[in-house]
């Protein structure tokens, strides 16, 4: 990865290096399976380890995608288009590999199958499948083409345009040959097979998609396909397949009619025709529709809350939904699971997979009152991780926030100002024993995170149990520390961990004659 020394920069390494290292902040993710058969409407709880005997071998396009961020101030005086001044560039796994790093991030054992041009990117993809721990002894070189690259060029929080470097032809015989033999060996550890074509050649030719397809019944494992082009006879027979309208639309050859009715019809005709046991389509902001031999189809409405880029989101349904079939979950509730690692990953920018804590945080939310932002510290790093991917910064500070008050209010404001976002740790009930006395809380911790959620300057809330923040700010890498003007900037804790990256450290100015510790003697004192 080619990245200057900078702050953003180092942000941006912190944050890659996170999606990888993150402990799972939770133990279970529940499912409501709701459904019209009763005998269907129960929770699933599955822990974090439930992916962890899943083995997915992914075959198809495997390719590069490469982020250049930058600027946009002016319009070039040679051309109606914009300058862009550019900074930061990260590159990450693009095409199958993106369904691979999925499948990672979810806890999988994933085998990667793909053709790689005897260069410089090439390399880079093996480099960085190694490094979050897929296998890559699938991966093989070939003297007949490049690398497939896509550079996107990104600012102001949106892909201008983008460049793509590819020979989308289809495999030599060698090269097939070669694919074949892998597979052969692969499938045997497989506990499900995952077909991503990308219509750069690898998996173009109905025989070797047939031949993977009757691999993989011959184990007794499922197919799962994202499929590309007009032309589906090659997937004929696999497990299921997840295309989205515009996908289906190219082999129905008319646009879908509108309605559950006429969707079911088309989605069921289409399944009938290449004999597949199930089809997920997915359709943007409509959710998804599942169907299967049962008469009616499931419709899974959207959860995405705030859409940035829907970079790999297919990636991420098909590569969720084969691991959880994969470790042995019901269809349905698969897809439901899925449909959630969708609303995750549309609310990033770029081309990003999911991971359990992520979908743990999005049903943990569904629980909570909708004013409650506190969560804890695991969660709570997942969250400022997304927000500084998609250009936010972090803006962090502390307390006991102990009786609540007008200087507490106003110093939460003055530093929401200073970012995009405010983190606020608030000192444990035995933290603030400790530190204040036996008195003291007055106001139990679960209270006082309420009350700091109901202002709007809050973005988040995490509790911490230790004396000082130093172990929090740590794990959440804010980009700005805020403290009272009444420290000295040598006495702020964790000035030195955020400077250490590029963060800083502001100090701002107190409200006179405001405090907790004034409120309470008045209040002993009216006794």
């Amino acid at each position: 990865m080619v990245i200057p020394e900078e702050r953003g920069a180092k942000r941006i390494r912190n944050l890659l290096s996170r999606w990888h290292t993150l402990p799972p902040e939770a133990d279970f993710l529940e499912l409501n399976s709701s459904h019209p058969n009763k005998e269907k409407q129960r929770i699933m709880q599955i822990n974090t380890d439930t992916f962890s005997n899943a083995r997915v071998l992914v075959v198809g396009d495997v390719m590069l995608d490469r982020y250049i961020w930058g600027e946009v101030e002016r319009i070039s005086p040679e051309a109606p288009v914009p300058v862009v001044k550019t900074g930061e560039t990260s590159e990450i796994l693009g095409g199958a590999g993106n369904v691979a790093a999925n499948l990672a991030g979810l806890g999988c054992h994933v085998t990667l199958v793909g053709l790689l041009g005897d260069d410089e990117t090439g390399r880079r993809i093996t480099w960085l499948a190694k490094d979050m721990g897929i296998k890559t002894n699938g991966l093989f070189t070939s003297t007949e083409r490049p690398t497939t690259t896509k550079t996107r060029i990104m600012a102001q929080k949106q892909q201008l345009f983008r460049l793509d470097s590819e020979v989308a032809t289809t495999l030599s015989e060698a090269d097939e040959a070669q694919l074949i033999t892998t597979c052969r060996s692969a499938v045997e550890e497989a506990d499900a097979l995952l077909l991503s074509d990308y219509g750069k050649g690898m998996m173009q030719t109905e025989g070797l998609c047939q031949m993977l397809i009757r691999m993989a019944a011959a184990k007794g494992i499922p197919v799962f396909v994202d499929p590309k082009g007009s032309d589906w006879d090659r997937y004929h027979g696999a497990t299921c397949i997840t295309p989205n309208t515009s996908e289906l639309e190219l082999v129905l050859g008319h646009r879908l009619s509108p309605g559950e009715t006429a969707v079911t019809d088309q989605v069921e005709e289409t399944r009938t025709t290449y004999g597949l046991a199930h089809l997920l389509l997915t359709r943007g902001a409509d959710g998804m529709c599942l169907k299967t031999d049962a008469e009616k189809a499931l419709f899974i409405p959207t959860e995405a809350r705030e859409v940035f880029d829907v970079s790999g989101a297919g990636d991420t349904v098909i590569a969720t939904l084969a691991a959880s079939v994969a470790a042995g979950l019901p269809f349905e509730s698969s897809a439901r699971l899925a449909n959630a690692a969708a609303g995750i990953v549309v609310g990033k920018l770029g081309t990003r997979p999911v991971t359990i804590g992520e979908l743990k945080q999005v049903e943990s939310d569904k629980k909570k009152s909708d004013f409650i932002k506190t969560c804890d510290r695991a969660t709570a790093a997942h969250t400022v991780a997304r927000w500084q991917d998609n250009g936010d910064e972090v803006v962090f500070t502390n307390g006991c926030f102990d009786l609540l008050h007008h200087g507490h209010v106003d110093i939460l404001h003055k530093a929401r100002n200073l970012g995009n976002r405010l983190v606020v740790g608030l000192n444990s009930d035995a933290s603030v024993h400790r530190l204040k006395g036996s008195r003291r809380p007055i106001v139990k911790e679960e209270d006082r995170g309420a009350i700091l959620s109901a202002l709007s300057s809050v973005d988040l809330v995490v509790i911490f149990d230790e004396d000082t923040p130093i172990e929090l700010i740590r794990a959440l890498k804010p980009d700005i520390l805020v403290k009272g003007a009444d420290y000295k900037p040598h006495e702020v804790v964790g000035k030195e961990v955020v400077e250490s990256y590029g963060g800083r450290v502001e100090l701002v100015p107190l409200m006179e004659g405001h405090s907790t510790t004034g409120i309470e003697q008045r209040i002993l004192n009216q006794d």
